[in-house]
């Protein structure tokens, strides 16, 4: 399935539990989780079928050894979950996540610049997380937290985005002051067009949440509640 172009409605209701469990990245960020987690985190994402497993960057040599063999990736988080890391910073992050195993990255702008519609200053933060991972075939996903954020402030991150070569916007931290609504993943898709994909995340638990962040124009789903979706 197409990781940009959005789906139209007859193609979101006509998805089967295994077409959809390959749009979620499996999710567990909380601080507090421990080895044993993350083991059954990679068990249930290879037991669904899921795009990934979202996780903190200390886990990453883990789950890839988990889940090497599957068709599962390892996605982690960078610069989470404020944004306010250098751009220096961000970069050693991803490079540091590539060499545990990483194929995906999940970075959080810088949300003042974003707030401030300073585009040079985030065209320098996100585009240190593409130019550490473009050779390493590693998709870069730009947090932008939604909720926090303008419509205005939004629209300049998701140009950003565009113009660095990054190759999803993403609606939140699932940290911050709300996750995903329809009307934010539906300015991110106006925005991006066809060039990037959307992640929607923060706050999907049922099956019908994401059939609505699906409809409104997200491609891939971040989530914790995966079993709970899928059931």
């Amino acid at each position: 399935m197409s990781t940009t172009a959005p789906f139209n409605p007859d193609q979101v209701d006509a998805l089967d539990a295994t077409q959809l469990a390959a749009l979620i990245d499996h999710t567990l960020l909380a601080p507090t989780a421990t080895a044993q987690d993350i083991d059954t985190l990679c068990e249930q994402a290879r037991s669904f079928g899921t795009a990934s497993v979202c996780i903190q960057p200390i886990w990453v040599a883990r789950a890839a050894k988990q889940l090497a063999g599957s068709s599962v990736k390892v996605c982690t988080v960078i610069g989470f979950p404020t944004g306010t890391h250098t751009p220096e910073t961000k970069a050693f992050e991803t490079t540091q996540a590539i060499r545990h195993g990483a194929d995906e990255v999940d970075m959080v702008i810088d949300q003042a610049a974003a707030l401030a519609i300073d585009k040079a200053t985030l065209l320098k933060d996100i585009g240190a997380v593409v130019e550490a991972a473009k050779d390493h075939d590693v998709v870069v996903k730009v947090i932008l937290e939604t909720a926090a954020l303008t419509d205005q402030a939004k629209i300049i991150a998701c140009e950003a985005a565009v113009e660095t070569g990054a190759h999803f916007v993403k609606t939140s931290t699932g940290f911050g002051p709300g996750g995903a609504t329809t009307e934010d993943v539906a300015l991110l898709r106006s925005t991006v067009g066809d060039k990037l994909g959307v992640k929607a995340s923060g706050g999907i638990r049922t099956y019908q949440d994401a059939v609505e962040m699906l409809k409104a124009g997200a491609t891939r789903l971040g989530a914790s509640s995966t079993y709970a979706i899928l059931s």
